[in-house]
């Protein structure tokens, strides 16, 4: 056994890079082998001195990266964020500080080139609260018994001159991205896309070596031609001892950016012949879809968790980086025990802007850098963490002051997993 003073952690080098993957597909239960079309594939997104790697000698035993993205901050502004995926550790390696080494020299980097903050989608939940990590959006999975809905049977277009067409996967390369750029501009917690999200996800690259086997796509074009809304989703095969269909379409991902264009996908969904149940895939916790049929109870929540987390490496720039629908002024404490951020802050925001300025004031609230993840996106409550012993009211009612600043009317959502 290796003590943790031998263990280096350091950038791999493309040499290195297939040793990586497979600690990587080790850790994520996958066939460690990663044949050559994938190691190609995934070279496309091999960034010098983002990936890092555990090494015990010349065997990579954790793996970590991190790359480039553009977050949406509320009202739309989006700032610099350090995007973190592929970690594991091996389980032969596990309670010697490897993930804390990689992300200290991670989150180090990422503050010296100035990025706001880092965003990561956890697969547990009580791993990343200790680097400074908060659940900024939650996100909802509905399953739809079609059935029950109460839409119309024979419905086959949309009522408002629209029209739905499916198309195929060089049409979703061509009219994706510009439609995904419209959502994201507009919905707080979205994140950027690379041009390979689409090609992985349209079957040109072979990221994970799985068969690929082409969705449905199907586009919303209003009634003056523009393209509004898409979805990717899939259907199996299944029928009763009676005949009777018993088939599920699973949506993959669904982008609108306008109302009309989420109702007429959700209705086209539900319409499918011998569909008898949708499920929707991750969705924003208040999407219209069990508003948008008759019985709303015919969908119910069959997932709800946290998504994407936020880690803030700079207060100010993330609090003046967006929108604030009310005016109020709160001097926030952060506590941030890795140093990178934190002291003491005024923040004075109305609809017109914000300022956040360092301050010897004494505090109204006192809080964690990863509380103040939470509810930077507006989706958490200071109130209710208060009322958990996350937060330190310091000034009776500050937490009701700095909810009705960071608050939104709408809740952040990121349709992404990466």
């Amino acid at each position: 056994m290796s003590r943790r003073t031998e263990i280096d952690v350091r950038p791999i080098t493309e040499a290195e890079f297939p040793d990586w993957n497979r600690a990587l597909n080790t850790g994520f239960l996958r066939p460690p082998a990663v044949a050559e079309e994938q190691l190609d594939a995934r070279r496309n997104e091999f960034v010098p001195g983002r990936s890092l790697g555990a090494f015990d000698g010349d065997r990579c035993v954790a793996t970590f990266r991190s790359f480039d993205q553009e977050l949406t901050a509320v009202g739309g502004g989006t700032v610099r964020a350090d995007a973190i995926s592929n970690v594991t550790v091996t389980a032969t390696h596990r309670r010697r500080g490897l993930l804390t080494r990689m992300m200290a020299q991670d989150l180090a980097a990422a503050k010296e080139r100035g990025d706001v903050v880092a965003t990561l989608i956890a697969a547990e939940y009580r791993i990343y609260g200790r680097y400074g990590f908060g659940p900024g959006t939650t996100m909802t999975e509905w399953t739809v018994d079609v059935p029950r809905a109460g839409l119309d049977p024979r419905w086959a277009a949309p009522e408002d001159g629209g029209r739905i067409d499916l198309v195929d996967g060089a049409d979703v390369r061509r009219l994706g991205p510009g439609l995904h750029e419209r959502l994201r501009r507009t919905q707080p917690g979205a994140v950027s896309r690379t041009e390979m999200w689409w090609r992985y996800r349209t079957g040109v690259v072979d990221w994970n070596g799985s068969p690929w086997t082409e969705p449905c796509y199907a586009v919303y074009r209003s009634a003056d031609g523009e393209v509004e809304g898409m979805a990717s989703y899939r259907t199996d095969d299944r029928w009763g001892d009676a005949k009777q269909p018993l088939n599920t379409a699973t949506v993959d991902w669904l982008l609108a950016v306008t109302p009309a264009a989420e109702r007429a996908l959700w209705h086209y969904l539900c319409s499918i012949d011998w569909v008898q149940t949708v499920k929707s895939g991750w969705r924003s916790p208040d999407d219209l879809l069990p508003d948008l049929l008759p019985d709303p109870r015919a969908a119910r929540i069959t997932t709800q968790a946290d998504w994407l987390w936020v880690r803030v490496l700079d207060v100010a720039r993330a609090l003046t980086a967006r929108t604030y629908e009310g005016r109020g002024s709160a001097v926030l404490e952060v506590v941030d025990r890795a140093g990178l951020t934190g002291g003491r802050w005024r923040l004075e925001a109305g609809p017109d802007g914000a300022s956040c300025v360092p301050t010897t004031e004494s505090a109204h609230l006192v809080l964690d850098v990863a509380e103040l993840g939470a509810l930077w996106l507006g989706d958490a409550s200071a109130v209710r963490l208060a009322a958990l012993g996350r937060v330190r009211e310091e000034r009776a009612g500050a937490a009701r002051v700095v909810d009705a600043l960071l608050r939104t009317s709408g809740r952040p959502w990121c349709p992404d997993m990466f």
